[in-house]
């Protein structure tokens, strides 16, 4: 399976930058929400914190790497024969995944930069993150404001990001099992994809 990616498929580097960012996400959303709104108030261990923390700032570094390579690379364009509101809705849904993927955990970065608590954050207990110099410097009263508008921020653009994926999983069904065009074996590992879908394009 080539790395680069083709005129008909994804190559191996941008499925398994999908794939992962998109379990990391799935996990860091239902951790989130676990111990945001569902856990008792101390009844949360100790460690799903810091690696909602860690897992967060992976899937920033990942995401910034996969839209570098979006932006450098050729990619498999659309079925000839789908109509320009299918095709609006598709390129948007992806745009409004890069936004989310990477300002999600920049919304997290942020709020554990600007909280007063000053509490480190380290990388999966390896070494220590740094805070965003702006929000790290900011007045003690203007990091409480500062550090509830970034999570608040954080939050309900995770709340949306959740709505986005549905969207996606069942755009992805509809095109398997109703439209029957490989749009979705072009993004899983060993398929064979022989439609013919037109010229790539830069994006």
């Amino acid at each position: 399976m080539p790395t680069e990616d083709t005129r008909l498929r994804y190559g191996t580097v941008a499925m398994a930058l999908h794939w992962l960012i998109a379990l990391l996400i799935i996990g860091n959303v239902c951790a989130g929400i676990y111990f945001g709104e569902l856990a008792p108030k101390g009844t949360v261990p100790w460690w799903v914190v810091p690696m909602h923390k860690s897992t967060g700032l992976t899937i920033l570094v990942l995401s910034v790497l996969r839209l570098l390579w979006r932006l450098t690379h050729k990619w498999p364009v659309l079925p000839q024969n789908m109509g320009m509101g299918l095709r609006i809705l598709a390129r948007g849904t992806h745009v409004l995944f890069y936004f989310f993927i990477i300002a999600i955990p920049l919304a997290g970065w942020a709020h554990v930069s600007a909280s007063a608590r000053n509490v480190p954050t380290y990388w999966f207990w390896l070494f220590e993150w740094p805070r965003i110099p702006y929000f790290a410097n900011l007045p003690m009263d203007a990091k409480h404001a500062a550090s509830h508008t970034t999570g608040e921020i954080h939050a309900v653009l995770a709340y949306l990001a959740v709505l986005l994926v549905l969207l996606h999983i069942a755009g992805a069904l509809y095109h398997q099992y109703i439209r029957n065009d490989q749009v979705l074996k072009r993004m899983w590992f060993g398929t064979r994809v022989t439609e013919p879908v037109g010229e790539p394009t830069k994006g």
